[in-house]
């Protein structure tokens, strides 16, 4: 059985390669085995396995999987053999999810609707978490506030508008191009409905138009409560493939009296003037990182209702994602290096 792997090289450059893996002949009480069905694949963020110390000569690609359960454990209390599972691999995982088994605990893995597709609910599973960390456990988002999303058109970002929306919250959002500009006017609640989803489309490519002036008008001036951003500009001159990203003095000057950033940018440093502003405006920051519920089991419990009503929210209609065709599996590797590279957003590999 082969599964995809990625070897980080001396320069900075990966490699991904296709390498048998065996699966273990035995499993342990709380272990479920999966046949897989989908996989997402997403960036491998190498530092963080550095940070965790989890460093490995090949890091497994894939980790948000779909499929079918094949064995359960002796003690295994949620699952039985047959049921449809979908679940994120925790970064520990020596396994790839393009393994056509993969052997994980039970506490990794929610049921699967019957109505979801194995492609749909491998492409939401994790941008469904990210955005309920983000607005519920991080922002505490509650109706009636405003919010600001960047890149608004990516994976995250609509699944984060459609929550906030479905919240009763007044959603801005990003357009990093016209296609995308596009695409977020005619996104719509659900099916035959007029209403848009979003108070106002931010051209953000368009240099006439400016983020923080736009913000405030939409709002009386007032700001916005929630701020959910894709990277921020550090400094004034920054590489090419943040040159749409908003700087940090724009965040600050846009965010509402007591309201919160929720921010993915892990290297973020604020002088001393941007607390100052923070401080004046009882406004609070936070780091995004949804890796958090697998790599501490403190709150098991909440992880997996956070997993089970992505599902739910899925089947109902609220959750839409927008993608790419599925890929076959012999084509991963080469979507996998696109995705790395951040030549494309996100790409599902299906088991054909």
């Amino acid at each position: 059985m082969k599964g995809l792997y990625c070897k980080p090289g001396d320069q900075g450059d990966v490699k991904f390669v296709s390498q048998e893996t065996n699966v273990p002949t035995n499993i342990g009480d709380h272990q479920v085995k999966v046949q897989v069905k989908s996989c997402a694949l997403s960036p491998v963020d190498f530092k963080l396995y550095e940070d965790l110390k989890l460093e490995k000569e090949h890091v497994p690609v894939g980790r948000e999987i779909a499929g079918v359960v094949l064995q359960v454990g002796p003690k295994v209390a949620f699952f039985q053999p047959d049921d449809e599972v979908v679940g994120i691999l925790p970064l520990e995982a020596e396994q790839s999810g393009l393994c056509s088994v993969v052997v994980t605990d039970e506490y990794n893995l929610v049921l699967k609707p019957e109505k979801v597709s194995w492609f749909e609910a491998a492409a939401v599973i994790k941008d469904g978490l990210r955005a309920y960390t983000a607005l519920h456990t991080l922002a505490r988002m509650a109706a009636g506030q405003t919010v600001l999303v960047l890149d608004g058109a990516g994976p995250f970002g609509v699944l984060a508008i459609q929550l906030a929306h479905y919240h009763g919250v007044k959603v801005l959002a990003t357009a990093l191009s016209p296609e995308d500009q596009k695409f977020l006017e005619e996104l719509r609640p659900s099916v035959g409905v007029q209403e848009s989803l979003l108070a106002r489309v931010i051209r953000v490519w368009d240099s006439k138009e400016d983020l923080v002036d736009s913000c405030l008008e939409e709002t009386g001036g007032l700001g916005v409560d929630i701020i959910i951003d894709s990277g921020v500009k550090l400094f004034d001159e920054e590489p090419e493939a943040q040159r749409h990203c908003p700087h940090k003095h724009d965040l600050l000057t846009l965010l509402s009296v007591g309201g919160h950033w929720v921010t993915t940018e892990q290297h973020l440093q604020l002088d001393p003037p941007d607390s100052h502003i923070l401080f004046l405006k009882a406004a609070s920051l936070s780091f995004l990182n949804d890796e958090v519920w697998t790599t501490s089991r403190a709150k098991q419990g909440r992880y997996l209702h956070i997993l089970k009503d992505v599902m739910d929210k899925l089947c109902t209609g609220t959750f839409r994602p927008q993608l790419e065709d599925p890929v076959p599996l012999y084509e991963a590797t080469v979507s996998m290096e696109m995705v790395q590279s951040k030549q494309t957003r996100k790409r599902i590999a299906v088991k054909l």
